[in-house]
């Protein structure tokens, strides 16, 4: 059997931060990473989870928004993928640090929390959002000069 692309990666050699994983036709894959693959801790899935609801909402409505095919986890629980149409390098990088910035300073409840819009909303919480943002801020800050 045909291995998947994302087995075909080395993952010992992967750091935090944010890659072009794959492209396919004109849509671009970012491996945007939190954490060091096995190197523990891994991201807990309220972290995963509630980072996702904010960054998802965020950059979808930012300046890349009708550009983005996709925000979602990893399964192994170091990072996420950001799928973009046609992308430009500076403006996907200044639509991921507008994101997290917004989600820094966010004092509001966690965007979907509610029975209706999320299939586990009593998972969410806006500080472990925070702190993912806070924590990928620091690594994303220094890989794309935001």
């Amino acid at each position: 059997m045909k291995k998947i692309a994302s087995f075909t990666v080395d993952h010992t050699m992967l750091l935090p931060g944010m890659y072009i994983s794959r492209v396919d036709g004109d849509i671009t894959t970012y491996d945007m990473r939190v954490v060091r693959p096995n190197t523990p801790p891994p991201l807990t899935n309220s972290e995963m989870h509630s980072f996702e609801h904010m960054f998802a909402t965020e950059i979808r409505n930012g300046l890349i928004g009708p550009d983005v095919i996709y925000f979602g986890p990893m399964g192994c629980q170091t990072g996420f993928y950001l799928l973009v149409r046609n992308p430009n390098e500076a403006r996907v990088n200044r639509a991921v640090g507008d994101a997290l910035s917004v989600i820094m300073g966010h004092t509001g409840a966690v965007y979907g929390a509610s029975e209706k819009e999320c299939g586990n909303y009593a998972n969410l919480d806006l500080s472990a959002a925070k702190a993912v943002a806070a924590r990928y801020m620091k690594i994303f800050s220094g890989i794309a000069n935001y």
